[in-house]
C-alpha cells in the first residue's frame, strides 16, 4: 500500500494548448490562458499532445488534481463569472474601475471610497446595480469576489439592520 501509485488522464479540448515547464502547467484556450503550480510531494504531470496524464501517491491528492486541471480546460475555453448586486438602503452606492481595484464610492454615507483588488485577469462589467466578475481562472475570479464582499463589511453595527453591500446573487 505505501507504494501503490494511482494515475489518470485527462482529455485536452479541441483549440487548447498545455504546456508544463517544471511544476507549473499552462492551458491557453480562446477565453486566456491559466497557470498553476502543482508542487505536491508524489504528484507527477506529463503532457501528451492530447492529453494530460497525473499519477499521484494518494487518491486524494490524484482527485485533487484532476479537479484543479479540469477547472483549467473549463476557464481557458469558456470562463467563469459571478454576478454580484449592489443593497443600499439611503445612500446609493457608486462604483468605478479604476487600474486593477473597484472603488466603491458612498457606501453608507462614508466620505473615503473603499477599495477591493481584482486579481489576475479578471474583468468587472458594471451595469447600473449589477456587476458581472469573470475571467478564465476559477480562484481568481472567487477571491475577487471575495474581495469585494470583505471591502463592504459592516463592523461595529446590527448586521439585521445594515444590511448595505455588494453581495453574489448567481453563478
Amino acid at each position: 500500500m505505501a507504494n501503490e501509485k494511482f494515475e489518470s488522464t485527462v482529455a485536452v479540448l479541441q483549440g487548447v494548448s498545455a504546456k508544463l515547464e517544471g511544476s507549473i502547467l499552462t492551458i491557453s484556450g480562446k477565453n486566456g490562458s491559466v497557470q498553476k503550480k502543482f508542487y505536491a510531494l508524489g504528484l507527477n504531470l506529463e503532457v501528451g499532445s492530447s492529453d494530460i496524464k497525473i499519477t499521484a501517491c494518494s487518491l486524494m491528492q490524484l482527485n485533487t488534481a484532476i479537479a484543479h486541471v479540469k477547472n483549467m480546460l473549463l476557464g481557458a475555453t469558456e470562463g467563469f463569472s459571478k454576478k454580484m448586486t449592489t443593497i443600499y438602503s439611503h445612500f446609493p452606492i457608486a462604483l468605478e474601475v479604476k487600474g486593477r481595484t473597484l472603488v466603491i464610492k458612498n457606501f453608507i454615507g462614508e466620505k473615503k471610497p473603499r477599495l477591493a483588488n481584482i486579481i489576475g485577469q479578471t474583468k468587472i462589467q458594471l451595469a447600473g446595480k449589477e456587476i458581472i466578475v469573470s475571467g478564465p481562472d476559477k480562484e481568481n475570479v472567487m477571491q475577487t469576489v471575495a474581495n469585494i464582499r470583505c471591502a463592504t463589511h459592516i463592523r461595529a453595527r446590527d448586521s439585521r439592520i445594515f444590511q448595505d453591500g455588494l453581495y453574489p446573487v448567481e453563478a
